[in-house]
């Protein structure tokens, strides 16, 4: 499961530099599936999806930080709980129920984004 920042973020910049997968962004600030990844050109996501790793993709939200879905494992792999969720002082990194993966889903998912 990916993690959601919610409305009660304060934007005070804590979990970006936490995140192992880049998958953290600023409002309104376009993303790539290449930013601090292995990835590079037209690229096959895990559940099957070609996407271009190097395209700007559209903000998630242009008012609160934001976690890209398809790039957030949770820190599985690099960490026992989501390093987002720790450093947050307002609590408002939480499981997105929209985006429920299994530990090891996630675990491929690193591994995808990593080049491992």
């Amino acid at each position: 499961m990916a993690i959601i920042i919610t409305d009660e973020c304060i934007n005070c910049d804590a979990c970006i530099s936490e995140c192992p997968n880049n998958a953290i962004y600023e409002p309104d600030q376009e993303w790539s599936y290449s930013d601090e990844t292995a990835l590079a050109g037209i690229v096959q996501t895990p559940d099957g999806k070609e996407v271009d790793a190097d395209g700007e993709n559209d903000p998630i939200s242009d008012e609160f930080y934001f976690i890209v879905p398809d790039k957030c494992t949770e820190c599985k792999g690099f960490h026992d709980e989501p390093q987002c969720a720790s450093v947050c002082p307002v609590d408002c990194c939480i499981p997105d129920e929209n985006h429920v993966e299994s530990e090891e889903q996630l675990l491929v998912k690193k591994a995808w984004l990593h080049g491992e």
